[in-house]
């Protein structure tokens, strides 16, 4: 992108849990966290060349791996399936629902577009 000169748009898959965490994640954490380190940096290292970078942080979103992480959290602390996602939704989510992918396609398109 530098050497093409035209600017560019670096766009980085990045997670609420790059900024608090929670139990079992510590591994999904250390490389949450370390996108978004390289995202700040990056960003301020290449504006001078007209290069964005953007990290998008969703909560948790209505997929595959969260329906893993919710099988598992109901063997581990002995809830119902289902539990963790209501439990989201009822208490920590102003909105009342948990993200779906559609959500984040939408945000980084955005992100990618000349807006």
């Amino acid at each position: 992108m530098i050497a093409q000169g035209t600017g560019g748009k670096i766009i980085g898959a990045c997670s609420i849990v790059g900024y608090t965490s929670g139990p079992m994640v510590s591994h999904y954490a250390a490389s949450k966290w370390g996108v978004r380190g390289l995202t700040q940096a990056a960003a301020m290292e290449l504006a001078k060349h007209k290069i964005t970078v953007n990290a998008y942080c969703p909560g948790v979103v209505k997929t595959a791996m969260t329906d893993m992480a919710d099988e598992e959290l109901t063997k581990i602390q002995g809830k119902q399936k289902g539990d963790m996602f209501k439990s989201y939704e009822n208490e920590k989510i102003a909105l009342g629902r948990i993200c779906k992918p559609e959500d984040i396609a939408s945000l980084v398109s955005y992100l990618a577009s000349q807006d």
